[in-house]
């Protein structure tokens, strides 16, 4: 049976657009104390707002998850404002419109490391120490298809980070789970959001419409977050039905 999380604190990275502000809002319908982070401050006073709109609480920390430092103070402000994390969502991730072998530069490629990959690493780090001390949590990584297949459309910085991401929320599994933490690894074939403007060769409106939704991945995210404390569920490779990279070469 599915648990009740109202009352639980959330730390969600990303959560200015996309799937981490819509993870945000179905948490919030589910009375869930939210801490929303981003680089973006407007753009999680607006995620912040919608929460508060559907019912829950939220509170609004900026940062960039590149930077170590900064990871760490907003972690230490939820353990001044609430002594505990329950639920760490690392939603927060990029891609740059040059990720080609040919075109990647070394700049393009520490964008998308830093983002991708050191982001919840400093994220995941940060809240262990409360989660050990508290008997228990739950951190949902969000990957990509690109985690577990290798693709040209998504270039090689942007794969080796997601790559990189399912070993290291298999890592926490297997050092964590005598604590009572673990981490599922979300590994969502194309999403319609935002990041899709990045690409290199316009996605359709069409095409856009056929792919996973921002909702689908909220729903999947609230999902994993109210399965018993018992269960983990360590990774979820999702596509859309219409999988554009099965229907490659292939004349609709």
């Amino acid at each position: 049976m599915l648990r009740s999380i109202e009352g639980e604190v959330a730390w969600i990275t990303g959560a200015g657009s996309g799937i981490g502000q819509v993870a945000a809002v179905a948490f919030a319908r589910e009375g869930v104390k939210l801490v929303l982070t981003g680089r973006r401050a407007e753009a999680l006073e607006e995620t912040a707002k919608l929460c508060r709109e559907a019912g829950g609480a939220a509170s609004v920390a900026p940062a960039d998850m590149a930077r170590a430092a900064e990871v760490e103070a907003v972690c230490e402000t939820i353990r001044s404002e609430y002594g505990r994390c329950d639920i760490l969502v690392n939603s927060a991730g990029l891609n740059v419109p040059k990720r080609s072998w040919q075109e990647l530069s070394t700049d393009g490629i520490d964008t998308v490391i830093a983002a991708d990959l050191n982001g919840p690493f400093y994220a995941s780090r940060a809240v262990l120490p409360m989660m050990r001390q508290q008997g228990g949590g739950l951190i949902i990584q969000i990957s990509s298809w690109a985690g577990r297949y290798v693709s040209k459309l998504t270039g090689p910085a942007y794969a080796a980070a997601k790559h990189g991401l399912v070993a290291l929320s298999e890592s926490l599994n297997q050092e964590e789970c005598g604590h009572g933490i673990r981490s599922c690894c979300i590994c969502p074939g194309e999403v319609a959001t935002p990041i899709l403007d990045k690409r290199p060769v316009p996605v359709t409106a069409e095409d856009r419409a056929r792919m996973l939704q921002a909702e689908d991945m909220a729903e999947t995210i609230l999902f994993v977050a109210r399965m018993p404390a018992s269960v983990c569920l360590n990774e979820i490779l999702m596509s859309p039905t219409w999988n554009r990279g099965y229907l490659e070469g292939i004349k609709l």
